[in-house]
């Protein structure tokens, strides 16, 4: 998918309507059309980029500095009691949409929604291997 073909390019441009909650000369927020709760909205950037692969470390910080803020309305304004900021990256991540958007998810106690269950663990020496091959 490229710029031409790209829903959320469609969006930016304009030829696709949304709800919009922010915007600026780099990035646009809107509602998400399929939302996990009412006031689920996605930051993107409004150059087209994939994924964090692709996208500048500027972009990307701005990007997280509008989710903050949005988390924080949706807390102060729709009474979330809690909020996911999330982001897939290619398909086997749930990576829908080939354009960089981070999805900002108000949550409420007993919403009915689960997270992944993180009960893997590491084997002995595997955790030490895994930060000797990805360290900073």
């Amino acid at each position: 998918m490229n710029e031409e073909t790209c829903i959320f390019c469609k969006i930016v441009k304009g030829e696709i309507p949304c709800y919009k909650i922010y915007e600026d000369d780099k990035f646009l927020a809107f509602l998400d059309i399929h939302p996990v709760n009412i006031g689920h909205s996605l930051v993107i950037p409004k150059d087209h980029y994939i994924n964090i692969y692709d996208t500048t470390s500027e972009l990307m910080s701005g990007a997280i500095k509008i989710a903050k803020e949005l988390a924080t309305g949706l807390r102060d304004k729709l009474g979330a009691e809690g909020v996911n900021i999330h982001m897939n990256n290619e398909k086997p991540a749930g990576q829908l949409v080939p354009h960089t958007h981070i999805h900002v998810i108000p949550r409420y106690n007993n919403d009915g929604f689960t997270h992944w269950h993180g009960a893997r663990g590491y084997n002995p020496g595997e955790a030490e291997e895994v930060v000797e091959k990805i360290h900073l």
